[in-house]
């Protein structure tokens, strides 16, 4: 019985040191990861990298078009809608009017 009480006081001081040294390497480590988060030079290169998907993305938008139906370049929707149908309301002209 004592062995087994002296194992479990070992583990349990064990599992304290280990707690308390991981939160502070944790909190190091994230530290850091502010620190180069809030960079001058992070964040200009982060501002390029999302002008250029944004770009590439624009980009392929563009070439899907004609393939894909609901990516292709309208005026409007409502104009759209009038080639197909009477009114901009997707209503055939004069349902409105009651005979």
């Amino acid at each position: 019985m004592r062995y087994k009480a002296m194992f479990a006081t070992g583990l349990a001081v064990g599992y304290v040191l280990g707690t308390r040294a991981g939160r502070e390497r944790y909190e190091q480590i994230k530290r850091f990861a502010q620190r180069l988060a809030d960079s001058p030079t992070v964040q200009e290169a982060a501002g390029l990298v999302g002008a250029q998907a944004s770009k590439v993305a624009g980009k392929a938008k563009d070439l899907a078009g004609d393939k894909v139906p609901f990516l292709r370049k309208t005026e409007s929707w409502e104009s759209d809608r009038t080639d197909r149908v009477g009114t901009a309301t997707g209503w055939p002209a004069g349902a409105d009017q009651i005979p």
